[in-house]
């Protein structure tokens, strides 16, 4: 998908680093971000996690909300449900979505593993502090 790049860089990466910021007192902190389109919602939902010093754990699940479905059943825009994943939400991880966007970030922040799948549906990347 050619959105995956732009999906990392333009709202995955930044809302990690902002996620650094706020773990250091040993929090798990998460948050769910979008990358908008003309007929379709990119969402991602990234968790960060102090593993070593030095490091955190990058969690991240993605998954895509289309819009002209959304209108072809009637429900424009979209309900909230399928913004979230489970048990808030209806949304379901897109896991080659999920796949090419961790393989970007943890390109751009120099990841000291290879994306692995977390104990929930997430892939994750140890990255260093040091990439903030």
């Amino acid at each position: 998908m050619v959105y995956a790049e732009p999906m990392a860089q333009a709202v995955v990466e930044p809302a990690v680093r902002e996620l650094m910021q706020q773990c250091a007192d040993g929090q798990e902190p998460s948050t769910t971000v979008t990358l908008r389109g003309d007929d379709f919602n990119m969402c991602a939902h990234v968790r960060v996690r102090p593993t070593a010093p030095g490091q955190v754990r990058v969690s991240l699940a993605c998954w895509v909300v289309n819009m002209d479905t959304a209108r072809y059943f009637g429900s424009n825009p979209p309900s909230e449900d399928e913004t979230r994943l489970p048990p808030d939400g209806t949304a379901a991880p897109d896991e080659s979505l999920t796949s090419r966007v961790i393989g970007h970030l943890a390109a751009r922040m120099h990841a000291l593993d290879t994306p692995r799948p977390d104990d929930d549906g997430h892939l994750a990347v140890t990255v260093p502090l040091a990439a903030t």
